[in-house]
């Protein structure tokens, strides 16, 4: 198997120079945010952050393609690297901490292209999130000073602890019945929001997660961590990996039964 330290760690540099980036704005009173095409807010330093790690991934890894949520496509190949500069941008020009940055490491293989590497980072919250395929996922500090994460070992909904993003999405897509249902039938329902339910999902602190419609840079770095941490991460379809469009992430035992509800339409 191949080994991904190197590029775990180039991620970590990157991270580092990223969550420099974006404390040095956040508050900022004269931070400028505009409206994209499709109607999102998008900061300076949503595009600061990603020309920083471009910038970086030139000068490191200069044959490889880059994909970010501001800049597009670049290059081509077997690897590509998937950014997304700020995960939460709604949360970071309000001064709420619950915003990262994400990057992921994929490698193109018989099925596609997969994530071998990721790396989240929430420098507001002061944590961070890492994997690589076939190593295992961890928390902490620095790759030095860090905590394997293991997903939970809930076997049951009714035992389970449920976190979404919001309701619109499931509305608009028929199937807000079997959202609902879900939510009656768990323990428990958080509205967490973006990267950091998928982070608890791999901590074992949450036990299930899943959101209508995403980008693939909302979720690379998330499924390589939710899968070495012993997790599941699909699509609503079931399709294993970030590329579906959706996300249902779980600890792998609730995972058919997640699919179900949110397959429900009455």
């Amino acid at each position: 198997m191949p080994d991904y330290h190197d590029d775990l760690r180039l991620a970590h540099v990157l991270a580092d120079a990223a969550d420099a980036a974006t404390m040095d704005r956040f508050k900022a009173l004269d931070l400028k945010v505009e409206t994209k095409p499709d109607m999102t807010p998008v900061s300076e330093a949503d595009k600061a952050a990603e020309e920083l790690i471009r910038g970086h991934l030139h000068r490191a890894r200069p044959r490889d393609a880059i994909l970010g949520e501001e800049f597009g496509i670049e290059g081509t190949g077997p690897r590509r690297w998937v950014v997304d500069p700020i995960d939460g941008t709604k949360n970071y020009v309000r001064g709420v901490p619950v915003w990262a940055t994400l990057i992921s490491l994929m490698e193109a293989g018989e099925e596609g292209f997969r994530p071998v590497v990721g790396v989240v980072s929430a420098p507001a919250l002061n944590r961070r999130w890492w994997a690589a395929e076939g190593a295992g996922a961890f928390s902490g500090r620095s790759l030095t000073s860090a905590t394997r994460l293991q997903v939970s070992k809930v076997e049951q909904i009714a035992d389970a602890s449920f976190a979404y993003a919001s309701l619109s999405g499931w509305e608009e897509q028929g199937r807000l019945d079997g959202f609902m249902d879900l939510t009656r039938a768990c323990w428990r329902t958080r509205g967490y929001g973006d990267f950091w339910p998928y982070m608890m999902v791999a901590e074992g602190s949450v036990d299930i997660c899943a959101e209508p419609e995403l980008s693939l840079w909302d979720m690379a770095a998330n499924a390589i961590i939710v899968q070495e941490a012993g997790g599941k991460f699909t699509s609503l379809d079931g399709v294993s990996g970030p590329g579906g469009g959706n996300a249902a992430a779980s600890n792998g035992l609730l995972h058919h039964e997640l699919l179900g509800y949110l397959n429900r339409r009455h």
